[in-house]
């Protein structure tokens, strides 16, 4: 049985620091971990995996299908994560994901409950469903646990975040209802971005993308992730001295400067996720 989970909305850190959010006890915050979004059903005996589209994935992850401790009846919204170092990474877990073949351990954290002894209880309270998931959740079992929250302090833990160079923070109202495929202000994600100053140096042909080197030259990766009006900018710096049909890029006239945002450098020390946040010096209009 899937539902289709609910979703968070994105702030700002300076929209986190001020007085709605900064210290509200009206709000939990959670770790956001930096997995994949991962839903557990367990009825008729049976668990089954879905990822939040809706995909089953459950023989991708027989440690999980074996949890006896379970009770039936049972719907858990969470993620699933692989460790590095201490922390969650992304990296290592769609290595997991996408093979057969790999078996480095993985843990469920699971930070909701929307079914409990067959019964629907996603118009309950969050802070309801914490204590139900608290009941359900077993203890001692190191594949799964219930995720850490606290109540508000939203602005010094996501200073510790940065400090531990996590992924970010999430803020959920201690009232919410649960809503399926609903992006809602009742639950928010505050991520810990990084910025880098790059070069924009060519654009993808077919589908958009904008090839990107660090200041020294080095490949930093494509940010496809570019306001309309910027990609205006860059379409009139196409060299159109260069033809070339066979190539799948279009080449600039020169390189051009820019700021970008992004998760985290890939263990090949590419840009995860870029995405255009201002123009450098000297940029052609």
């Amino acid at each position: 049985m899937f539902i289709s989970p609910m979703l968070l909305e994105r702030i700002t850190v300076p929209e986190l620091k001020t007085e709605i959010y900064k210290n509200n006890a009206a709000y939990y915050t959670e770790l956001k971990l930096d997995g994949i979004r991962l839903l557990l059903t367990k009825f008729n005996g049976k668990i089954r995996l879905y990822t939040r589209h809706g995909n089953e994935c459950s023989d991708q992850f027989p440690e999980l299908t074996n949890l006896s401790s379970i009770p039936d009846g049972t719907i858990l919204d969470g993620e699933i994560i692989v460790t590095k170092d201490g922390s969650p990474c992304f990296e290592s877990m769609m290595e997991r994901f996408m093979s057969s073949k790999n078996t480095t351990p993985i843990q469920y954290g699971v930070f909701d409950i929307l079914y409990a002894n067959n019964v629907d209880i996603m118009n309950l309270p969050l802070s309801q469903r914490k204590q139900l998931l608290k009941n359900t959740i077993p203890s001692g079992n190191t594949t799964i646990f219930a995720v850490p929250y606290l109540e508000g302090r939203a602005d010094d833990y996501f200073t510790q975040i940065v400090q531990h160079d996590l992924e970010g923070i999430v803020i959920k109202k201690t009232d919410s209802l649960y809503r399926k495929n609903k992006r809602s202000y009742s639950w928010l994600k505050v991520i810990n971005y990084k910025y880098e100053p790059v070069f924009i140096t060519k654009i993808r042909r077919d589908q958009f993308g904008a090839v990107l080197t660090f200041e020294d030259g080095r490949y930093a990766g494509i940010m496809e992730f570019v306001p309309k009006a910027e990609r205006s900018v860059l379409y009139k710096n196409i060299d159109k001295s260069i033809v070339n049909n066979s190539d799948k890029f279009h080449s600039l006239k020169s390189p051009i400067p820019c700021i970008v945002k992004y998760r985290n450098l890939t263990s090949q020390g590419l840009l995860r996720m870029p995405s255009f946040y201002s123009w450098g010096e000297h940029i052609a209009s």
